[in-house]
C-alpha cells in the first residue's frame, strides 16, 4: 500500500516456506497466503512493479508470489536468482514421503540452472547476493522511474548522435565473413540480403558506447532467437528487441516433427513469447526499438503443438496495448505473419522504417516462386528451348536416355525459371513500395540508422522535455 501510495517499485528479497503449518491454526492462513496473493495482483494490475531477489529456497505459496509480482504477461519486475537459489511448489523431503518425483536437493528441483533460467521464469543470474542487488541497480539505471516524472531519466552520453554504425567492426569470433557491420547491408557483400549475421553485432554498434546494455532472459532455452536488452540510444533508456540472423544450435532432446535448429530470422513458440513479455515490460515505461530480420514464424507441427499461434498472437496484442513510443526497423528481410504482429496498423504510436536495400512482402521471392507462382514457372519451363528441343527429342526417339536427358533439361529450367520468378517477385516488393502504400514511415540509409532512430525518441519525447533533468535534456534533445 505504501509503495502505491508514493508511487515506488516494491524490492522483494524473501526466504519463506508459504503458508504455516502447525497443530493450531489451518486452512486460514492459506486464506492470509491468498490475501497476499490478490494485492499483488491488483497492485502489478495498476501498474505497480515488484522486483524479486530469490537467494534462498521458496516453498508453495512464496513462489506463487513469486510468479505473480514477475511472471505473468502484465508484469514488469525483475526476477534475479543465485546459485543456491530455489522456488517449488514443494520440498524434496515432502515429494519424497508422499511418493512424488524428487531431485537431490531443491535446487535441482527449482534452482536457476536446471530450470528457472532455461524455461524463462527467472530473468538474471548473480554469483551471490551482493551480485544480485548490483544487476538490479544495473536494471535500474534503465527502468527506475522517479516519483513525479512521466519515465526513466537519460543518460547524459558522449557517444555521438550522428556516428555511423557501418564503420563498426564485426567481431571476428562470429565466423560470418563481414569485416564491418556495414557489409551486413551492402549488397556487394550481402546480396539480396540473405547471409546470416549475428544480430547482436548489430544492436552492439546502435547502442551508446558509455552506456552499456543489460540482456534479459537470455538463459531461456527455445528463445535463443529474440534477443532483449536495456540499453541506453542517444541517452534514452530503451528496451531493445533484436532477432537473432542465424543459425542457433538446439540443446537436448529434439523431437522429430520439429526444426534440427533454430533458424535465423524465425520466431518461435518460446522465442515470441520472450518478444512479447519484453514489450509488455517495457510498456508505460520506456520506448521499444525493434530490429527485425524476420522470415516469419515457424509453422512445423512441434511449433504449432507448442501453442505457436498462441504465442505470436501474444506479440500482437502487446503491440495493441504497447504504451510509449515504438520504433520498428526492417534490417533485411520482413515476411508473412510477422509483418501482420508487427504492423503499424496495430499501434498509431507505432513508427514503423527500413533501411534501404531490404525486403518487406507478405512472402519472400524464392517461396513465392516455388509455391504461389507455379503455374507461371510451368509456362516459362514449357517455353524453355532446351526443354523444347529434349520433349521433342524424347518424342521421336522414346529411350531411356533420351527421357534422362529431358527430366534434367526439365529440372535445370524449372530453376531458372523460379529464380527469374523469384528475383521479379522481390523487385516489386521492396521496401519502397511497402513506404509508398504506407506500411512504412521512412526507409533510412544504414550509415544514419542510429541518428534516425535517436531523431524519432527525440520527436516522441519532446513531450518529456520540461520533466527530465534540463541539464540532460539540452544535451539530447538541443537547445
Amino acid at each position: 500500500d505504501l509503495a502505491e501510495r508514493l508511487g515506488l517499485p516494491v524490492e522483494w528479497i524473501p526466504i519463506s516456506s508459504g503458508a504455516r503449518i502447525a497443530m493450531d491454526s489451518g486452512t486460514e492462513n492459506l486464506d492470509a497466503t491468498a490475501r497476499v496473493a490478490r494485492r499483488i495482483i491488483t497492485f502489478t494490475e495498476r501498474g505497480g512493479v515488484i522486483h524479486l531477489i530469490v537467494y534462498g529456497v521458496n516453498v508453495g505459496a512464496q513462489s506463487y508470489w513469486d510468479a505473480l509480482a514477475t511472471m505473468i504477461s502484465h508484469t514488469r519486475g525483475a526476477l534475479v536468482m543465485t546459485p543456491d537459489a530455489s522456488m517449488v511448489l514443494t520440498g524434496r523431503a515432502a515429494l519424497e514421503a508422499s511418493g512424488g518425483v524428487a531431485a537431490e536437493d531443491e535446487v535441482a528441483i527449482g534452482g536457476f540452472e536446471r530450470i528457472m533460467g532455461p524455461n524463462g521464469e527467472a530473468q538474471y543470474y548473480a554469483g551471490d547476493l551482493a551480485a544480485a542487488v548490483r544487476t538490479l541497480a544495473e536494471h535500474y539505471r534503465y527502468a527506475y522511474v522517479v516519483p513525479g516524472e512521466a519515465g526513466p531519466r537519460l543518460h547524459r552520453t558522449t557517444d555521438p548522435l550522428t556516428r555511423d554504425i557501418t564503420t563498426w567492426p564485426y567481431p571476428a569470433e562470429h565466423g560470418h565473413g563481414f569485416a564491418t557491420v556495414g557489409e551486413i547491408f551492402d549488397d556487394a557483400t550481402n546480396p539480396g540480403r540473405k547471409r546470416p549475421f549475428a544480430m547482436r553485432a548489430v544492436m552492439q554498434a546502435l547502442i551508446d558506447q558509455d552506456g552499456g546494455h543489460l540482456e534479459r532472459w537470455r538463459p531461456w532455452a527455445g528463445a535463443e532467437t529474440a534477443i532483449v536488452w536495456d540499453a541506453h540510444l542517444g541517452g534514452f533508456p530503451i528496451c531493445l528487441i533484436g532477432i537473432e540472423s542465424h543459425n542457433v544450435a538446439r540443446e537436448g532432446y529434439r523431437p522429430l516433427d520439429g526444426p534440427a535448429a533454430w533458424s535465423g530470422g524465425t520466431l518461435f513458440p518460446l522465442s515470441s513469447k520472450k518478444v512479447a513479455r519484453a514489450l509488455n515490460a517495457a510498456s508505460g515505461n520506456r520506448p521499444a526499438v525493434i530490429l527485425a530480420n524476420l522470415s516469419g514464424f515457424d509453422g512445423s507441427p512441434e511449433s504449432l503443438r507448442r501453442l505457436q499461434l498462441e504465442h505470436g498472437a501474444e506479440i500482437a496484442r502487446a503491440v495493441v496495448n504497447f504504451d510509449g513510443p515504438l520504433l520498428f526497423l526492417v534490417v533485411s528481410r520482413y515476411h508473412g505473419g510477422a509483418y501482420v504482429v508487427f504492423s503499424r496498423s496495430l499501434n498509431p504510436r507505432m513508427r514503423a522504417m527500413a533501411l534501404t536495400g531490404s525486403y518487406a512482402s507478405v512472402i519472400g521471392g524464392g517461396a513465392a516462386a516455388a509455391v504461389v507462382f507455379t503455374r507461371e514457372v510451368r509456362a516459362r519451363v514449357a517455353a524453355h528451348p532446351t526443354v523444347r528441343r529434349a520433349r521433342e527429342a524424347l518424342r521421336t526417339d522414346p529411350t531411356a536416355a533420351a527421357r534422362d536427358a529431358y527430366e534434367q533439361a526439365l529440372a535445370a529450367a524449372t530453376r531458372v525459371a523460379q529464380a527469374e520468378v523469384a528475383a521479379e517477385f522481390d523487385d516489386i516488393h521492396t521496401v519502397e513500395r511497402a513506404c509508398r502504400v504506407g506500411s512504412l514511415d521512412e526507409i533510412i540509409e544504414p550509415r544514419r540508422m542510429r541518428p534516425a532512430l535517436i531523431r524519432a525518441l527525440h520527436e516522441a519525447g519532446r513531450e518529456r522535455h520540461d520533466t527530465v533533468m534540463p541539464e540532460v535534456a539540452d544535451r539530447v534533445f538541443g537547445a
